[in-house]
């Protein structure tokens, strides 16, 4: 019984597919087909490996572009490949190789040789392959990932600010707890818009400021030079 097998190589705006039958003895004999990235291409794709009973698929982990394919072959490939009658234990499985692990000879990429590379080194078990998680998993980590690059930001550009009140001598950040606080941000936006009058900028506080008006006063006294400093 026939065993198929596909390599995809991934590219931005195109899929080079291969498709073979590794029980077969001899040299393996690949059926080539370039496919596109859209969705409704992706769909395409699906249902032409569904109709030729591909067993298993092996792609290599190109920058980002190899997302949309897994997610379209994991929806509409491999859940209708698992449940058919007489299925495998490894029947619609999805195989991500790192792509050092599939380099041809002197790092020169070529489409339809790469693909069958990966195919060729995925029954050798030559390949290092990535661990994919689930829908779910992949969510909850996109959602955490961008979680911690916004709290990233948000400290970076707080140190930021600071740096630049301090090269300006105004001492802002040693009265309150946080330059992007209530207080802090009308201060400096009334600021940023052309006030530099020390008391009117002092005034803008919150009254709960544990600062009084004479601290805030002297740490934005500096602010007086800037007015200066724009009219030479």
């Amino acid at each position: 019984m026939s065993y198929r097998i596909a390599g995809i190589d991934v590219h931005k705006k195109m899929l080079a597919v291969v498709l073979s039958d590794v029980e077969v003895e001899g040299e393996y004999q690949f059926e080539r087909r370039m496919a596109g990235t859209s969705p409704d291409q992706l769909r395409s794709l699906a249902e032409w490996l569904l109709e030729h009973e591909v067993e298993e698929v092996v792609m290599e982990s190109t920058a980002q572009y190899w997302r949309p394919v897994w997610e379209a072959l994991e929806r509409h490939w491999k859940p209708i490949r698992q449940k058919r009658e007489g299925a495998g234990p490894m029947s619609g499985t999805l195989h991500l190789a790192q792509a050092q692990s599939n380099r041809g000879p002197g790092g020169r990429k070529k489409d339809f040789p790469d693909a069958e590379r990966l195919v060729k080194r995925l029954v050798a078990q030559e390949l290092t392959l990535s661990f994919v998680p689930d829908v779910e998993q992949r969510l909850w980590r996109t959602v955490m990932r961008r979680k911690y690059q916004l709290t990233r930001n948000r400290v970076q550009f707080h140190n930021r600010l600071e740096c630049l009140l301090e090269e300006a001598h105004i001492k802002l950040s040693s009265l309150v707890s946080d330059l992007l606080g209530a207080s802090a941000r009308r201060m400096l936006q009334a600021l940023a818009a052309g006030e530099t009058s020390p008391a009117t900028l002092a005034a803008l506080a919150d009254q709960r400021l544990r600062a009084t008006q004479e601290q805030l006063c002297d740490a934005l006294g500096a602010c007086q030079d800037l007015r200066r400093a724009a009219q030479r």
